[in-house]
């Protein structure tokens, strides 16, 4: 199974077995971690494998998922952060899907005072990891998504392939699972909304990056793996007509 594959069948998984995994194996997450590029450039970031199998972050699976695993992700703080790791921890989280490990993002960030920095970096998400008690697979009509005819206006006919990133960015997870995409399709090139928030709801506001970057990272996975050279870019001049409540974020425009 490859990642892209992963996004069909992934699911949340919140009840796992206590059984350890080798430390050839967090090697090997340590590597593919170094193998993905970031979202938006120039950012420190790192992610640490803390061991829960002896109860030790009782904060965590108290308020959270009780798991064997974490992975705790860092980011220097900077704009656009957490859009950035969203996509770096979606796609750790496909990965370890691809490998057979259950994951579930945590929405809690409830830990140890020691833990919330490394370095300069500072705690930007959690998730829970290891083996899964039944299936970490679903089929993809059991996602609890909303159909593509209520996140998208259709401007132009869209080509199969520009359906298919579309359904990508569909299935991807968010807190709550509040999915809040919207897309504004083209031909070759998708506007890509946001609801928009008071402005002292920055909590929200960061959360909503973290999601946007998790569906930026299934996006960008389909399109290499439909062979479609796609540029996340921010036009200046997009009218927000469309979704008069809503915020624009970025356009995915297609190379043809």
């Amino acid at each position: 199974m490859n990642l892209y594959e992963a996004i069909f069948c992934r699911k949340s998984v919140r009840t796992y077995t206590n059984d350890e995994i080798s430390p050839e194996v967090f090697d090997d997450f340590r590597r593919h971690y170094r193998e993905i590029p970031d979202l938006f450039g120039g950012m420190e970031t790192d992610f640490t494998i803390l061991d829960n199998r002896k109860g030790q972050y009782k904060l965590l699976s108290l308020f959270s998922v009780r798991a064997p695993y974490y992975m705790a992700f860092y980011s220097e703080e900077a704009p656009r952060c957490m859009m950035n790791m969203g996509c770096r921890m979606e796609q750790m989280v496909l990965y370890l899907c691809s490998k057979g490990y259950g994951t579930c993002f945590l929405a809690s960030t409830r830990i140890s005072h020691s833990l919330q920095t490394k370095g300069n970096m500072v705690l930007v998400g959690l998730v829970a990891f290891g083996i899964s008690k039944g299936s970490c697979y679903r089929k993809k009509a059991e996602a609890k998504r909303l159909p593509l005819e209520q996140l998208c206006v259709y401007r132009e006919t869209p080509r199969e392939w520009m359906r298919q990133l579309l359904e990508a960015a569909r299935l991807s997870p968010s807190s709550m699972n509040i999915q809040p995409w919207r897309f504004v399709v083209y031909d070759s090139k998708i506007h890509i909304y946001t609801k928009k928030h008071a402005a002292e709801d920055m909590s929200r506001y960061r959360l909503d990056e973290l999601n946007f970057g998790v569906m930026f990272a299934n996006m960008m996975t389909a399109a290499e793996e439909l062979w479609l050279d796609l540029d996340l870019i921010r036009l200046e001049d997009i009218s927000q007509k469309n979704y008069p409540r809503s915020q624009y974020v970025l356009s995915a425009v297609l190379k043809l």
